[in-house]
C-alpha cells in the first residue's frame, strides 16, 4: 500500500516542494516539454496526469488537447490536488480537472485516451497493479507516456549531493518517520520495466533517453539548500534526526564545495538523465 507514501507526499514533503516550486516547475519541464513533443497529445482527447503534483504538466496537456479535450490530473496527495486546482482557475484553464486518488488502487474514472506521467511513476509501492489500475481506465489502443530517472550515476543533479552527504551523516530509516516511497530511481532499469509494463497489460513499450542539464538553484546557495530539503541527500538528513541537524553546518560547507562545479552565471545547473516510456493498451 502507499498509505506511507501518501502521508509524505501530503506533509513534510508538500512544504519542501512548496518552497523549491519554481525550481520542479521550470527544471522538471525540461524533461515533460521532450516527451510532450515526442509523444504529442491529440487535440480533442481526455488525457489522464498521474501524479500531477503543483498541475503544470496538467495545464500543458489541456493546452495541448484543446477546448474540445480535457486534461485530468491526479495525485495522491490533496494538499497538492488543492494547489493544482487554484493553479488551473489562475490561469483561466477551464478543460484542466483535478481528483485527489491512490492510483494503485483508486478509482480514476474514464476512459482516457491516454495517460501521462513525469516522475509520478517511481514512487508506486506496487508499480505492477497501480498500472493496471491505470490501464483498466484507458481505452483500447490509448498510449501511456510515463518520464523516470535513469541510474543514479547518470543524474548529478541529485547522485553528487547524495554521495557527498553519506560521507558525513549516518543512515538512519526511523520507524515513526514517513518515507516517500520506493525512491527516485526505482524504474531506471530497462529490463525490469519492461517486465512490469507487460505484466500490466501494455504492449509495444518503447524507451528513449533523453539527457539535459536542469537548473538545482538559482545561485550556489539555493542549490545548497535544495539538495539539504529534498532528494536522497536530503532524506538522509531529515531521516537521522538530531544528529543530521547537528552535522548541518559541516554538510552545508562540503555541499557548497560539491555543487560549485556546476554553477554559472544564470544560476547551478547540473546534469541529469531520464527515459521517456510509451506503451499502449490491447
Amino acid at each position: 500500500m502507499n498509505a506511507e507514501a501518501i502521508e509524505a507526499w501530503n506533509g513534510v514533503l508538500f512544504e519542501k516542494f512548496l518552497r523549491f516550486q519554481h525550481i520542479f516547475t521550470a527544471g522538471l519541464a525540461v524533461h515533460s516539454n521532450e516527451a510532450l513533443c515526442r509523444n504529442p497529445p491529440r487535440e480533442g482527447t481526455r488525457v489522464l496526469d498521474l501524479g500531477c503534483g503543483f498541475g503544470d504538466t496538467t495545464l500543458r496537456i489541456a493546452r495541448e488537447v484543446g477546448p474540445n479535450g480535457v486534461a485530468f490530473g491526479v495525485d495522491a496527495a490533496e494538499r497538492f490536488v488543492d494547489h493544482a486546482r487554484r493553479g488551473a482557475a489562475s490561469e483561466d484553464v477551464t478543460n484542466a480537472h483535478f481528483f485527489a486518488a491512490d492510483v494503485q488502487t483508486g478509482d480514476l474514472g474514464g476512459p482516457y485516451d491516454a495517460a501521462f506521467s513525469r516522475f509520478g511513476t517511481m514512487f508506486f509501492a506496487s508499480p505492477v497493479a497501480a498500472l493496471r489500475n491505470v490501464r483498466k481506465s484507458l481505452t483500447q489502443g490509448a498510449e501511456i507516456v510515463m518520464i523516470v530517472w535513469r541510474r543514479r550515476e547518470d543524474n548529478p543533479w541529485l547522485h553528487a549531493a547524495e554521495l557527498r552527504v553519506r560521507e558525513i551523516v549516518p543512515e538512519r530509516h526511523p520507524t515513526n518517520e514517513p518515507t516517500c516511497g520506493p525512491g527516485p530511481f526505482s524504474m531506471s532499469g530497462p529490463d525490469m520495466v519492461s517486465d512490469q509494463v507487460q505484466a500490466a497489460g501494455f504492449t509495444r513499450t518503447s524507451f528513449g533517453r533523453f539527457d539535459a542539464d536542469i537548473c538545482i538553484g538559482r545561485d550556489i546557495e539555493e542549490a545548497v539548500e535544495f539538495a539539504m530539503a529534498l532528494g536522497p541527500a536530503g532524506e538522509l538528513i531529515r531521516l537521522a534526526g538530531d544528529e543530521g541537524e547537528r552535522l548541518r553546518p559541516e554538510v552545508t560547507a562540503a555541499l557548497r564545495e560539491t555543487l560549485s562545479v556546476y554553477a554559472r552565471s544564470d544560476g547551478v545547473y547540473a546534469p541529469s538523465s531520464t527515459w521517456i516510456i510509451s506503451a499502449r493498451t490491447t
